[in-house]
């Protein structure tokens, strides 16, 4: 079972098939991500594989961090994510996960954070029907009921209403490989994915269950 690499999302084009459709794409600058720790059930109660990405300058990262990412001879890093693996011997410390992990036509997942949005109304945050817009109408864009008044004499947690839209981790399964690039490190994924240009995302081949 593979694990999945990190990467920044570049932003958005299109490409064009054999018959000369043309096919909406995400790019995205993937990898190459450095194993830093093999953790397995003898010494830490589960089996994952740890990864870095994201090269930064030394003095961004505290020596704790520096002293972990030197035990597999890894330059300064910002980003560490695990991957839940059954058999994680298959990977060693300091080993590169590049892009050629992907094939093209390959179903994966991606997970990123949205674009945050503020403090967003009922229409926009949770699709709201509006009320009639004609003179005289007191309910354009108010909320109606939210809920008894007596009893229970106060709202329930969870009732959807105004508040902040977006900026949290958004899971969009089953996307399809369009094109790797081994050379530029660039995969090229159909449709749209979470975040805006610069984001921090995470493919993982749609097989693996349980990503942390």
């Amino acid at each position: 079972m593979s694990v999945g690499i990190l990467g920044t999302k570049l932003g958005m084009t299109q490409v064009f098939d054999e018959t000369g459709k043309a096919i909406p794409v995400t790019v995205i600058q993937a990898g190459p991500c450095i194993v830093t720790q093999v953790k397995t059930i003898q010494t830490d109660g589960y089996s994952a594989v740890q990864v870095a990405y994201g090269e930064v300058k030394q003095k961004a990262l505290n020596k704790p961090e520096l002293g972990h990412l030197a035990k597999s001879n890894c330059a300064p890093m910002r980003h560490l994510h695990e991957y839940r693996l059954e058999n994680p011997s298959e990977f060693q410390l300091g080993q590169q996960i590049k892009v050629d992990a992907f094939s093209t036509g390959q179903t994966i997942d991606v997970i990123g954070t949205s674009i945050g949005r503020g403090f967003a109304g009922y229409q926009k945050r949770h699709n709201f029907k509006r009320g009639p817009m004609s003179h005289g109408s007191k309910n354009h864009r108010a909320p109606g009921s939210t809920g008894a008044g007596t009893t229970p004499g106060r709202v329930y947690p969870g009732k959807r209403m105004a508040g902040r839209l977006g900026g949290s981790q958004v899971t969009i399964r089953k996307l399809t490989v369009i094109r790797v690039d081994s050379e530029r490190n660039l995969i090229l994924i159909k449709g749209a994915i979470p975040g805006k240009p610069g984001a921090l995302v995470n493919v993982v081949p749609a097989t693996i269950v349980g990503h942390k």
